[in-house]
């Protein structure tokens, strides 16, 4: 029977301290064990960002460990590749029933660890389902053998095969700790790579209990690897051993993988910041605008690589929009348990908060206008902070340009489509942008001119992001490559050519020159026009 991806009744107690699997020593040592760590390896403390409280100890990796996981890594590809592509699929189907019956215990994870509120940590649970089901039931079509024309056709044999990668290291980030550290080893296992996967540190229990259920679908351990530790440290080995790169995080830290897989020549993809605008257009709908920018701009408390940050409205509902957005962002309900009900959960560290707070306080100073929050929240948890609207944001402020990457966003006043368009691209990003118009040619010429790899029509981020039959990915300084679509898993492959000549050879043999090899192959091409062939 196939599990149903659905809204759970909440069956886990509210409190996030007392909440059982992170405070269970057996399932944390359990999952642990799954990650590749020595004797006597240096612990890290869990906490979680809702309470501030430690929930779990996790043994970290070394150096030595990246080598060991590399090694089993490679010395278990080849089988793994060899094995029918329908077996490799039927473990990701296997694996997306169990990632659905197993929704409670992800969300409370996620909420756990990354601070989000349910519902944006549901978000997560159905991404995963939604890609393990997508290349289960497409990679064999994408990645079969495909015939092509060859030099003489009907004589040249031409045959493009898709061959895995090796071994695909992946590093993933704090912010969407089921969705990110999953979903890119997805693809490449069903290529059939084996993959060593850092999760970051601050994600790291969710990970381990993903690749836990992918184990109990029936992946094999040894191809899929998992260490743990710092990035610097652990999360560039990984990458520095790896035959293919996958890399999600910051533009600076992002330029230093790809500069460091170029001198190896190592392909990479890499999904980097983003400063994302939403554009209410004349003729919006602003029953439908005003709650799916609301959405847009505080999901994941504004830590999602796509969410906006950028509001830029016509001038003819300007006034109108900023009223009800402003009303309805200050309705926002912020929360920290482990139920359903809250629009915004917290920060997910101390650092985060600092940046969203000294963004804001850099732009008041130098003459922006709060019109909503503006304020930390240490009432609801030590690093939650109000969804926040700024207006009247200039160039000279830190948030107009640099991406905060927390619940703020400006808020800008334009005069046309084409201001519009000109304010969205004028930033070295080019992650996901929005536009909002209830004429859905308009909306496509309006996206057509935005300078970003994934651009919604009324909505604002999970329309492009849940198409997984269509590539996602950045522009300019967002990054390279795509996750999603045929381009999300053929980039973990390499293309090979083999071609089989029948009958006329196409270079002059030994001892024939050029004249009279062009004189054998038009007579043989004589022949076989004489004989049928087209």
């Amino acid at each position: 029977m196939t599990a149903t991806l659905s809204r759970p009744t909440d069956s886990a107690p509210a409190s996030p301290v007392s909440s059982g699997l992170a405070r269970d020593r057996q399932w944390v040592a359990r999952v642990a064990g799954g990650a590749v760590t020595g004797e006597g390896a240096p612990r890290h403390t869990v906490c979680t960002p809702l309470t501030g409280e430690a929930v779990a100890e996790v043994p970290l990796s070394t150096l030595a460990d990246v080598e060991a996981a590399y090694a089993v890594a490679r010395a278990a590809q080849p089988a793994w590749a060899a094995r029918p592509m329908a077996e490799r699929a039927e473990i990701l189907l296997a694996f997306h029933d169990v990632v659905l019956t197993r929704q409670p215990t992800l969300l409370d994870l996620v909420q756990l660890e990354s601070g989000k509120a349910r519902g944006q940590a549901f978000e997560e649970v159905a991404d995963v389902a939604i890609v393990a089901r997508h290349y289960a039931r497409t990679a064999a079509r994408t990645l079969r053998p495909r015939r092509r024309s060859g030099a003489l056709p009907g004589l040249s044999q031409v045959v493009e095969s898709r061959i895995p990668k090796g071994v695909v290291g992946i590093v993933s980030p704090w912010n969407y700790p089921l969705s990110l550290s999953i979903t890119d080893a997805l693809p490449a296992l069903m290529a059939g790579n084996a993959v060593v996967l850092r999760p970051d540190v601050l994600g790291m229990l969710t990970a381990l209990a993903a690749v836990e259920m992918l184990r109990e679908a029936g992946l094999p351990r040894e191809v899929l690897q998992v260490v743990l530790g710092d990035g610097a440290t652990i999360g560039a080995a990984v990458l520095d051993r790896a035959d293919y790169v996958c890399f999600t995080g910051s533009t600076p830290t992002g330029r230093r993988v790809a500069q460091a897989a170029g001198e190896r020549l190592v392909g990479a993809s890499l999904e980097l910041g983003g400063k994302n605008s939403l554009y209410v257009a004349a003729d919006a709908d602003l029953n439908r605008a005003v709650p799916g920018a609301v959405r847009s701009c505080f999901s994941s408390a504004g830590q999602l690589c796509i969410s906006t940050e950028r509001v830029i409205v016509h001038e003819s509902v300007y006034d109108d929009f900023v009223a009800r957005f402003v009303a309805a962002t200050t309705a926002l309900r912020m929360g920290s348990n482990l139920t359903w009900g809250y629009d915004l959960g917290s920060l997910i560290s101390a650092d985060q908060l600092d940046r969203v707070g000294a963004h804001v306080a850099d732009a008041v100073a130098k003459g922006a206008t709060v019109l909503a929050g503006g304020r930390a929240r240490p009432d609801i948890a030590p690093f939650a902070y109000e969804a926040t609207v700024l207006a009247d944001v200039t160039a000279a402020m830190t948030c107009r340009d640099e991406e905060t990457f927390g619940p703020v966003v400006a808020i800008y006043r334009v005069a046309s489509d084409e201001e519009a368009i000109a304010l969205a691209n004028d930033t070295a990003y080019g992650l996901n942008a929005s536009v909002w118009t209830r004429d859905i040619s308009r909306g496509r010429r309006i996206a057509g001119a935005i300078r970003t790899g994934t651009v919604n029509i009324n909505e604002g981020y999970a329309a492009a992001w849940g198409s997984v039959a269509a590539p996602m990915g950045g522009m300019k300084a967002s990054g390279i490559g795509r996750r999603h679509g045929e381009e999300g898993i053929l980039r973990f492959t390499e293309s090979q050519n083999v071609t089989a000549q029948r009958l006329v050879p196409i270079a002059p043999a030994f001892g024939l020159d050029d004249r009279r090899f062009a004189a054998a192959l038009t007579t043989s091409l004589r022949v076989l026009k004489a004989v049928g062939w087209q």
